[in-house]
This record gives structure tokens, C-alpha cells and sequence, in this order.
């Protein structure tokens, strides 16, 4: 039997992802799981694919720009508050901050995240200013 659960959102954050963006882990459920994710003003995360997840993103604070390739099918699209996008599996995929504040947006990540091997670098759009730490 599942529990309900109620979390609020961590006022710093748990991880940083592989592409370098700030990761706060919110709530899981066995299908799905969600996360809000924060890129610093004027940063450009690192180009990353998925292996198995697919993802929607919903963008809640600052202005920037994601780029998506996915076989022949790329573009780059500008985002803000409201703006809504699918990151399916094996897309490649790179954003960055281009206002004076954090990009930040929440992610459901189908099926829920795997762990750290799920993602793996790729070619990007632009130069990226934030790498994953190291292990």
C-alpha cells in the first residue's frame, strides 16, 4: 500500500546534476519522481543525454534558452515562467540562464531517476560554464 507524502520544496540544494545545474529532490512515486532544478544567472549547463528517462520540465523563474537535438529533429527554444517542454529519452539537451536571476524549473523525470550513470555527456550547443564535480 502506498503512503501519501507531502514535502516541501529544500532550501538548498541535495545534488548537482550531471549537466551542473542545482537539483532539489522533491517527491517519488513508482512510475515518476520530481525534482526543481537551478541554473545561476549567466550559466550555461553541460550537454547531457538520458539513457532511460523520459522528462518534462516546467519552468517557474528567470529567462534562458534550452536546446534539444534529437536525430535530425534540434532547436533551441526560449524559456520563462510558463513555458513547458518534453526531454524524451536519448535527447541531447544543454540550457543556460540569460537573465539576472536563476533559471529554475521543475522536472518529472518518467520513470523515476535511475542514479548517477543515467546520464552521459554529449556534444552541445554552447560552451558550458558548470561542470559535474567530480566523484
Amino acid at each position: 500500500m502506498t503512503s501519501f507524502h507531502t514535502k516541501r520544496l529544500p532550501t538548498d540544494p541535495d545534488v548537482v546534476a550531471p549537466d551542473g545545474s542545482d537539483v532539489r529532490i522533491l517527491l517519488a512515486l513508482q512510475r515518476g519522481s520530481m525534482a526543481h532544478f537551478e541554473l545561476a544567472p549567466g550559466q550555461t549547463s553541460a550537454p547531457v543525454a538520458h539513457r532511460t528517462v523520459e522528462e518534462i520540465w516546467y519552468f517557474l523563474r528567470g529567462r534562458g534558452e534550452m536546446w534539444r537535438k534529437l536525430h535530425e529533429q534540434e532547436a533551441v527554444v526560449t524559456v520563462t515562467p510558463g513555458v513547458c517542454l518534453t526531454i524524451p529519452v536519448d535527447t541531447h539537451f544543454q540550457f543556460r540562464s540569460l537573465g539576472p536571476e536563476p533559471l529554475a524549473a521543475l522536472g518529472i523525470t518518467m520513470p523515476p531517476w535511475p542514479g548517477e550513470d543515467e546520464a552521459y555527456p554529449v556534444a552541445g550547443k554552447w560552451p558550458p560554464s558548470v561542470l559535474h564535480p567530480s566523484p
